[in-house]
């Protein structure tokens, strides 16, 4: 007796429902897209219990007739693509026929569609992949699928479903991607009963999202179109927000090739490196990229919810993501330059919760790229530059905390109080110490610890995500065998750390990525110091959690070699606006009484303690 059987088409279909619908956000978005390929200018989506049990798709489509109903429930039946020849210029959102058939096999399912030139619609009901009914009705032009108890049969499957605020959320950040990515079709979306996206559908983007994200979100847009000079056919545009314009989440950006909602690394790692010395240690722009490229450039039959897809040129796409999104600030900043646009402060102050804040009174018309240093500085110092962040407020508050050259920085960190007192330099003494001053007392600040933990400070904000720059050159390794099974061993520990590498012969691996705050010539020989000084494993602590210990450490260690061999040095001269942008910067930090050594980097005398020096006894 065979041992190898045939499975039937309804466990089938609920194997496929693990790829094709994995939570209610992947159910909606197949439905969706089924009707704008369906060329609908209006669609609804209705929610409840964050899609677990209802979710109700309503569009004004072309629907379809008796015959096309009742075959679309079928797998892999589709009028989007003929042939295999047809997937390499796929231009509609589906094409593998997967979505419905898997929804039916998973839920309560009903269907009213309706063409146009029909008397009479189609009704269709399938519970669990079982026809229940399937007849004519009187109903609108279009099609409206209802899709209720999701995962009812697949129990496995229904208790890994999040909370429904969860689920819901997840809902709404894909409807946002959807109207983004078609401005020329009206959405509505209800969650819960409650209107939670509306848009105008008049083909506008930027009213799009206006009506999504608010007028000052929209007020905050710097456009983008950029044609590559290499291929004409390749373009970029859409909006990106201004560097003060930050959220905590990367869901706020939007990347559609071709129409096509789309996840990418390459992309935002472009997006991220573009913006990367304008924004604090965390935070996210807003980001709408469209790109159109030739559709055999792309290759979109990757994966069944079709949200990755492949490119013929990445590396060519990272240079013009890059481009487009640099372009498009500069030209900004440039035209800005003698104005007091909020572009010129090009970060928002982050949100602390402690309340040690001293700051300057910022000059006016300074802008973010058209800082230059003097000439006589050395190009060390170029670094203050590429990690400074420009911040949206003109005032931040001085503390008051009385601590005195005899004060312990312990003692600093918990006497400290809100003031609204502005810093201001006054000079340099030995070339080493800044001075400054404010109405009721005396700064002085250790320049090469300052600047040191600024740096250190705005390294470690990558510590648990390192970004990492693509070598356009891939460099090949060469290890002795002991050295191979050390990195076979820890790929993925020194992928944390911004390595990335892949075997490509015997004892050799191919260097793919780099930290992006490295040299690509030191690259080589800090991942060999790296592994020299890999710890021995300790079997009684889990793999996984040993690694992120270690990567943390090694991390934590060559940060701040990093930050003290790159910050400014004692014997360096400074100007007086050099010097207000290391207060400003040392502000920001989150522990700015001390390098990331524990030296102090900033002693206080109040007035009383001048008083006391100069046996002033009156005050």
């Amino acid at each position: 007796m065979s041992k190898v059987k045939l499975l039937d088409s309804n466990t089938i279909n609920k194997i496929a429902a693990g790829e094709v619908v994995e939570r209610p956000a992947s159910c909606v978005k197949e439905l969706v897209e089924n009707s704008i390929d369906a060329g609908a200018t209006r669609i609804e989506i209705e929610i409840q219990n964050g899609g677990k049990s209802f979710i109700r798709i309503t569009d004004n489509g072309i629907g379809m007739n008796h015959e096309d109903a009742s075959l679309a429930i079928r797998r892999h039946a589709t009028s989007k693509i003929k042939s295999v020849d047809d997937l390499f210029e796929v231009s509609t959102l589906g094409f593998r026929g997967e979505a419905l058939p898997t929804i039916t096999s998973v839920s309560k399912f009903l269907m009213r569609t309706r063409s146009e030139g029909s008397e009479l619609g189609t009704l269709i009901k399938v519970e669990g992949g079982i026809d229940k009914d399937f007849q004519e009705i009187g109903c609108a032009l279009g099609t409206t699928i209802q899709v209720e108890d999701l995962f009812f049969n697949t129990p496995a499957r229904k208790k890994f479903l999040k909370t429904p605020n969860t689920e819901g959320t997840k809902i709404h950040d894909y409807v946002v991607k959807l109207a983004l990515s078609r401005p020329s079709i009206s959405f509505k979306f209800i969650n819960g009963n409650r209107n939670a996206i509306t848009t105008p559908g008049n083909g506008d983007l930027f009213d799009t999202i206006t009506s999504i994200y608010g007028r000052e979100i929209s007020d905050s847009l710097l456009k983008i179109d950029f044609t590559d000079k290499v291929d004409p056919n390749f373009k970029i545009s859409g909006y990106i927000s201004k560097p003060n314009v930050l959220k905590s989440y990367r869901s706020w950006q939007t990347f559609i090739v071709n129409g096509r909602i789309i996840s990418s690394r390459i992309i935002s790692k472009a997006v991220d490196e573009a913006y990367k010395a304008m924004i604090p240690k965390s935070g996210y722009p807003l980001a709408i990229l469209i790109f159109d490229m030739p559709s055999l450039s792309v290759d979109v039959n990757v994966h069944p919810q079709k949200t990755e897809i492949r490119f013929a040129d990445e590396n060519n796409l990272y240079r013009a993501v890059y481009a487009a999104v640099t372009q498009s600030i500069d030209e900004k900043t440039f035209a800005d330059a003698n104005s007091n646009d909020d572009l010129q402060n090009v970060a928002v102050t982050p949100t602390f919760s402690r309340q040690n804040n001293f700051s300057y009174q910022r000059p006016q018309n300074f802008s973010q790229r058209s800082r230059s240093f003097n000439n006589g500085i050395d190009n060390t110092l170029k670094i203050l530059d590429n990690y400074s962040a420009k911040f949206s407020n003109d005032e931040i508050d001085l503390p008051q905390e009385n601590f005195s050259s005899e004060t312990t920085i312990d003692q600093i960190a918990t006497n400290e109080k809100t003031s609204t007192k502005k810093i201001t330099p006054i000079g340099q003494v030995d070339l080493c110490y800044i001075i400054a001053k404010t109405d009721d007392g005396l700064y002085i600040v250790d320049q090469h610890a300052a600047h040191e933990r600024i740096l250190f400070d705005r390294l470690c904000g990558y510590t648990d995500g390192i970004p990492a720059q693509q070598l356009l050159v891939h460099q090949i390794l060469n290890f002795d065998d002991h050295e191979s099974k050390l990195v076979e061993d820890n790929l993925e520990l020194f992928h944390k750390l911004g390595f990335t590498m892949e075997p490509s012969g015997e004892n050799e691996y191919r260097l793919i990525e780099i930290p992006a705050d490295i040299e690509i010539s030191d690259a080589e020989n800090l991942l060999r110091e790296i592994l020299s000084n890999l710890p021995p494993i300790d079997e009684s602590i889990a793999a996984e959690d040993q690694q992120k210990a270690i990567a943390k450490n090694i991390r934590q260690e060559c940060l701040a070699m990093t930050a003290c061999k790159a910050a400014i040095k004692s014997g360096m001269e400074l100007n007086f606006r050099q010097m207000q942008m290391i207060l400003e910067q040392l502000e920001q930090t989150s522990h700015p009484f001390t390098c990331p050594h524990g030296r102090p980097t900033i002693i206080k005398f109040s007035s009383n303690d001048l008083a006391k020096m100069f046996k002033r006894t009156g005050f």
